[in-house]
């Protein structure tokens, strides 16, 4: 599986099945979400595309993965949450600069409750933390929150 950010839209997320299948998920920032499923003959070419609301994807996955198996330990849907990867650009104003200039928390209410750099996860980064370019911050807030996050995140 393989992800590409999509600025002002979300993320879009790829994978090819062990049939050769493609398949894509755009996950657009207002929770909704848009599958498509690409012709095996070819793969550029998109057979079915469904746009779906939160609560329809909530039902689609608990169809594919009942909650009584799901490994997730937060249920964001149920707390009003959400959870977002958001990647910072080399040019963002932050780059470089500590986590606490940002002022997250006390500006969207969000929080940045990971980072990860290559190959490293950084739990809990504390307001010293430098932030680099490239680094994906995992944030979690309310949907307004993480969207104010990701515009104070995005200034370049």
């Amino acid at each position: 599986m393989s992800s590409t950010p999509l600025p002002g839209i979300g993320v879009r997320y790829d994978m090819t099945t062990r049939q050769n299948r493609r398949l894509s998920v755009v996950a657009h920032r207002d929770g909704n979400r848009t599958l498509n499923a690409y012709q095996k003959e070819d793969p550029d070419a998109c057979a079915l595309s469904v746009r779906l609301t939160a609560e329809e994807s909530a039902a689609l996955i608990d169809a594919l993965m009942p909650a009584h198996h799901s490994p997730n330990l937060l249920s964001t849907t149920d707390l009003g949450l959400v959870a977002e990867r958001i990647e910072l650009s080399t040019l963002s104003y932050w780059n470089g600069r500590v986590l606490g200039d940002t002022r997250m928390r006390t500006e969207t209410g969000a929080s940045i409750v990971a980072v990860l750099r290559r190959a490293e996860a950084i739990p809990s980064p504390a307001p010293d933390f430098r932030l680099a370019g490239g680094d994906i911050l995992i944030v979690i807030g309310t949907r307004e929150g993480v969207e104010a996050a990701a515009a104070i995140l995005g200034r370049e």
